[in-house]
């Protein structure tokens, strides 16, 4: 089997991170944070981003073709923003602390 690394600091393989982008990272950061690759020396960043621009992101297509992103995210993986009106179990106002 011929394994054409992608990371040599942390021994990453294109299948790798064709791998993490299948299930979900799609930014050369998300790739850092599923297997280090990237975090090290950093030569292997600009690799990273031309495999990630070559279609091995399903979810990165559908945004290329104008879907909105958040769309794209189940609703249980949406960050919760405190303050925000309109979403659901937060509330809009809260009250601060006064200065002392």
């Amino acid at each position: 089997m011929n394994r054409v690394y992608v990371c040599n600091c942390f021994g990453v393989t294109e299948t790798q991170v064709k791998q993490h982008a299948a299930e979900g990272a799609c930014t050369p950061r998300q790739i850092a944070s599923a297997c280090k690759a990237g975090t090290d020396c950093g030569s292997c960043v600009r690799r990273i981003q031309a495999l990630l621009g070559r279609g091995a992101c399903p979810r990165r297509d559908l945004v290329d073709q104008g879907e909105a992103a958040v769309a794209l995210a189940p609703a249980a993986e949406l960050p919760k923003i405190p303050g925000i009106p309109g979403i659901s179990g937060v509330p809009a106002e809260r009250e601060l602390p006064e200065a002392a």
